[in-house]
């Protein structure tokens, strides 16, 4: 199974996603690394200001930040390479890389009914509020 590590900019917390002024897409990127989890791929966050050593340890990443600057976080890192910097890439990419078809997400419950009847009209209550 892949291996995913994400060496991100300074945050405050692990996620990123607290405070008053969250960027939504952290937060669509945070959704989708859990899902990533759900899926068996095994997920890394290495935020600086709290991993400092996990952080200067990456070779990958000191020569990143050595060509590119500070622009290049975050830095996405699957299996020892680096397939994405300076964005969140979205969950289609992430799937990608990562050999996970987006096809495996769990199907929703479809129901052929509404609230107050079947999709051939007949009520099933008198107490509808569709009528």
């Amino acid at each position: 199974m892949a291996t995913i590590q994400v060496f991100d900019k300074p945050l405050c917390c692990s996620s990123g996603v607290c405070g008053p002024d969250v960027d939504p897409a952290l937060v669509m990127f945070s959704a989708d690394l859990q899902w990533l989890e759900r899926q068996g791929v095994q997920v890394q966050r290495i935020n600086p200001a709290h991993q400092p050593a996990l952080f200067a340890a990456s070779e990958l990443v000191r020569e990143e930040l050595k060509q590119h600057g500070s622009d290049c976080l975050p830095v996405v890192v699957v299996n020892d390479s680096v397939v994405s910097r300076g964005v969140f890439p979205s969950r289609s990419q992430l799937a990608g890389w990562t050999g996970i078809t987006l096809d495996s997400l769990p199907e929703l419950p479809v129901t052929n009914t509404g609230c107050c009847g079947d999709t051939e009209g007949k009520k099933r209550s008198s107490s509808s509020c569709c009528s």
